[in-house]
């Protein structure tokens, strides 16, 4: 890993608003380059929206060779940036929910979420693997949204050579509150949640997590409360952003190279003593 300079964005993505969703990660985009951002991360289907009482099927495209990943490698290449960015891809008439992963030279990789939750069941179908993708500056892993739960996905990234561990995120909080004092607390429930669940992944797997959510409405009991953390190997906050805002905004964060060797290098580092022959209840269903 080198050090580098990464950003992350939180936006409102409607779903099927696609040109207009390109216009807006065009423009925040172009702001991190403008701050030094060599990564520049983006919310999960923040291309195509995260909606799914809508027809989510109809605003799927192919991955790589769609109309929006081709203006995303334009974009990358002219700004010189490595972009992630979620978006519906459709394969085989199904449609995945999947990170993508564009640089200055074009399509390095792609990550389809692998745990459905809630209704996302019956829009989306589920990958079936981890994949690391190499950006130069660093090995990225990708948890997308709930599959950060499951410490297994973050566990299995980090094997395989993970560094930085993205959490691209659309994670609901119901509908609005009348009451603003009530509207605030269900916000800062989530974002609590986030810090606690990517603070664990982060310690445990001893590499950077990158956490970026939508806000605003979706729909009408669809809405998204933001969010955006950086966290170091060690599971310690780097930069956030505000607990209350639920608008469009960007963090920048240097993640420094001597973080994770520092924690890779420790006493009983539990990647180094781990003892994979004695696990394998975790792969048996329970009775």
């Amino acid at each position: 890993m080198q050090d580098f300079r990464a950003a992350a964005i939180q936006m409102n993505a409607p779903l099927g608003e696609i040109e207009a969703n390109l216009d807006q990660i065009e423009r925040w985009a172009r702001a991190a380059v403008g701050e030094g951002a060599q990564l520049v991360c983006f919310p999960e289907l923040s291309i195509t929206g995260h909606w799914c009482a809508g027809d989510v099927w109809a605003a799927s495209e192919p991955v790589p060779d769609g109309p929006s990943c081709r203006r995303l490698e334009w974009l990358a290449a002219e700004l010189g940036c490595v972009l992630s960015v979620g978006i519906a891809e459709r394969e085989a008439n199904v449609a995945y929910n999947t990170q993508v992963i564009i640089g200055p030279q074009g399509y390095l990789g792609k990550q389809r979420k692998l745990h459905m939750s809630a209704d996302e069941y019956f829009h989306f179908r589920m990958g079936g693997a981890t994949h690391i993708i190499d950006i130069g500056p660093c090995r990225l892993g990708i948890g997308i949204c709930y599959d950060t739960v499951f410490p297994e996905t973050a566990r299995i990234a980090a094997i395989k050579g993970a560094e930085v561990y993205l959490a691209p995120h659309a994670a609901r909080c119901g509908q609005w509150a009348e009451d603003a004092d009530e509207q605030r607390a269900k916000v800062a429930l989530v974002k609590e949640h986030a810090r606690m669940t990517l603070r664990a992944r982060a310690n445990d797997n001893g590499m950077f997590v990158i956490y970026c959510n939508q806000a605003g409405q979706a729909g009408p009991e669809t809405n998204h409360c933001g969010g955006i953390l950086f966290v170091d190997p060690s599971g310690a906050i780097l930069a956030e952003s505000r607990t209350d805002l639920i608008e469009d905004d960007m963090v920048v964060c240097d993640l420094e190279a001597e973080l994770f060797e520092a924690r890779r290098r420790a006493r009983c580092f539990n990647l180094q003593t781990r003892r994979p022959e004695i696990y394998g209840d975790i792969c048996r269903m329970s009775e």
